[in-house]
């Protein structure tokens, strides 16, 4: 499940001292990086360490940014102290993204870090990617290569207001952390990052009130320059730094990382006596409102179900099925929905195999009996018949 590192090594420090071996290396990494902005000008994308997806069925988190997300210098970056959090915690999440790197001690190496990409160049791709890895959850930290590269500096506020837009747009039912970039040696470049952390409060806000799930995460003031190994990425320290902050913001927001578990978070199948077709999350979505249906048994994520002493039954850590709309009537749908700890989300299995919806008093029901894939399930009152009866893997 390894794949190589082709990856872009971007930006020196800025200071210009030292003499012989040193200047040296300055020169030939600064050369580097004038090729990179070139390729990237040109539209040219460089090597990727691209590899199969891992997933262990958890709440889906991208990782998003630029090289201080991929980890250059510390592979894997600030994912591994993340990771290492989580696992800790006993949450279950699934790191997603079209990028892939890290060590063995990272449990899941998918992530959308773009060493030397711009705000611009990753809003050029986001929706794609958005599209491709549905994450419940972001991690935004961006602008350090427009001020590195000088790039319409004034104008990377709104740029990164437009980047999030286009996030909430694609994803609406994320949750999207929006980090202030980390410091850099540089004085100049620095104050530059000052002026455009700044900015990144407001806009914060300005989503949140607008109804978007938006959460700003004060990253900067979480490290300093001693924290950086070459004047802009951190080093193994100041990555941990960075690990601590976002979990402690993504435990903060309930829902964003699930809740944590007793470290199995397998589930089990839930299985119609009628239609011998398990209880399924259609298309596999992770979105909130996606219906319930019967669908072959296949074992995958979105048919794992864990029975809470709540009543809740969960997929994916932090989904749980609900009654849309908290509705009482036969008929009702059933989807998946952000545990909320209503009564529309509690579930009662009854000695004769029916599940009952407490809210409204009515059995989890295949309509018309049918065993087709891709029926979708409702509430409707409970007569015992084999389309309202079901039974739990081992059971």
């Amino acid at each position: 499940m390894s794949a190589a590192k082709g990856s872009m090594r971007p930006h020196p420090s800025p200071s210009r001292g030292g003499e012989g071996l040193r200047m040296r290396t300055w020169k030939r990494r600064w050369a580097a990086v004038l090729t990179v902005v070139a390729l990237l000008a040109a539209g040219t994308v460089m090597g990727t360490g691209v590899a199969g997806a891992e997933s262990n069925g958890g709440v889906r988190v991208m990782p998003l940014g630029d090289s201080i997300t991929e980890g250059t210098q510390v592979p894997g970056g600030y994912r591994i102290g993340l990771w290492q959090r989580l696992v800790g915690g006993r949450y279950t999440v699934d790191f997603v993204g079209s990028q892939f790197n890290g060590p063995g001690s990272l449990g899941d190496h998918d992530h959308e870090g773009h060493p030397g990409w711009r705000i611009d160049q990753i809003d050029a791709n986001i929706t794609g990617w958005l599209r491709t890895y549905t994450p419940r959850t972001v991690l935004l930290h961006l602008g350090t290569n427009d001020i590195l590269q000088n790039y319409n500096v004034a104008g990377a506020p709104q740029r990164l207001s437009t980047l999030i837009d286009h996030i909430t747009a694609a994803v609406p039912d994320a949750d999207v952390f929006v980090a202030t970039i980390i410091p850099l040696s540089n004085s100049g470049q620095e104050s530059a990052a000052r002026t455009f952390n700044a900015a990144i409060p407001g806009i914060v806000q300005s989503k949140v009130n607008s109804g978007k799930h938006v959460h700003l995460v004060d990253m900067h003031s979480r490290l300093t320059t001693s924290d950086l190994i070459d004047g802009i990425h951190p080093t193994a320290g100041g990555y941990d730094k960075m690990a601590a902050a976002w979990y402690a913001a993504l435990q903060s927001v309930p829902g964003s990382i699930g809740q944590p578990g007793d470290g199995t978070s397998s589930g089990t199948a839930i299985r119609g006596v009628g239609s011998g077709r398990c209880l399924d999350v259609s298309g596999a979505s992770q979105a909130n409102g996606a219906q319930a249906q019967i669908w072959d048994c296949n074992g995958q994520p979105n048919q794992r179900w864990t029975s809470t002493s709540a009543g809740e039954l969960r997929v994916y850590g932090g989904k749980c099925l609900d009654v849309a709309n908290r509705s009482t009537a036969d008929g009702a749908g059933v989807v998946i929905w952000d545990c909320n700890g209503q009564s529309n989300q509690q579930w009662r299995f009854n000695a004769n195999g029916t599940i009952t919806a407490v809210g409204a008093n009515k059995c989890l029901d295949v309509p018309n009996y049918s065993t087709a894939n891709g029926v979708k399930l409702q509430i409707y009152t409970c007569h015992g018949g084999a389309n309202q009866r079901w039974t739990r893997a081992g059971s």
